[in-house]
């Protein structure tokens, strides 16, 4: 997603920590900020440095928290092949009991919507509508952002990671 909002396919080349490089047929300014969502990686959000032929790269704007679990999910796709590691999500994911829930979107609208699954970061929810990558909305009372589209609507991150807890209190 570039900075105006617009959104376009891009192809992952090269990350680290500190930066990456995108394959698009889109042509991108120096300074712009762009934000990429990737399934194995979630967000990275960050300023292009420099274009490159055929595509552009950026450096990743981040915090250290985000940092550290960026390298442990590198380290992880890096090692899964060599290791004969089975594909796995960073948090265990659960079907709740409470499905039936509430998407309030930032205009203050109200989506009915179903909750596939949950985890302690996130949600997989079934709705009608699927607003923008990179929306804030609350699930419930749980502050959200959608990072994902799927056939069956959207995939959120929450804001904080959630205590165990607080999830069965919301969702049975």
């Amino acid at each position: 997603m570039r900075e105006n909002k617009e959104e376009y396919p891009c192809r992952l080349v090269d990350v680290s920590v500190g930066g990456g490089a995108f394959q698009s047929p889109e042509i991108v300014d120096e300074g712009e900020r762009i934000v990429a969502y990737f399934d194995e990686i979630g967000r990275l959000e960050g300023r292009v440095t420099r274009r490159i032929e055929g595509g552009f790269a950026i450096e990743i704007q981040a915090t250290q928290y985000k940092r550290e679990k960026i390298a442990a999910q590198l380290t992880w796709l890096a090692n899964r092949n060599l290791l004969g590691l089975p594909d796995d999500r960073r948090h265990e994911r659960i079907v709740p009991k409470v499905r039936e829930s509430v998407l309030k979107l930032p205009n203050g609208a109200l989506l009915q919507c179903r909750v596939l699954d949950v985890s302690v970061s996130g949600a997989s929810v079934a709705a009608a509508m699927r607003p923008e990558l990179g929306t804030d909305v609350l699930l419930g009372r749980l502050r959200a952002r959608v990072v994902r589209h799927h056939d069956q609507g959207i995939g959120l991150e929450f804001t904080d990671i959630q205590q165990p807890n607080a999830l069965r209190r919301h969702f049975g």
